[in-house]
């Protein structure tokens, strides 16, 4: 991990204010979903990114009733359903 020394608090709703210059570096816009992971005693924030619920890809991304395909893990199941 990079350090930027940056500290912020955390306030009484549990909030943390990431800061404009680290939104910027990132590419955060408004209104982007962040992924929250814990990695030993660490948490970890990552700008959302759709993914395939079956291979991981995060290409071209199509949601079918709440689920996540890509084009070929779709045409691989349109071909076995044939």
């Amino acid at each position: 991990m990079k350090p930027v020394g940056i500290v912020r608090q955390i306030d009484s709703l549990g909030r943390v204010l990431i800061p404009k210059s680290l939104r910027n570096t990132l590419d955060l816009k408004d209104g982007d979903s962040l992924e929250l992971f814990i990695e030993d005693n660490n948490i970890i924030l990552r700008k959302y990114q759709p993914a395939c619920i079956i291979c991981g890809s995060a290409k071209n991304i199509v949601t079918f009733k709440g689920h996540n395909f890509c084009p070929d893990c779709v045409r691989e199941i349109s071909a076995k359903l044939l």
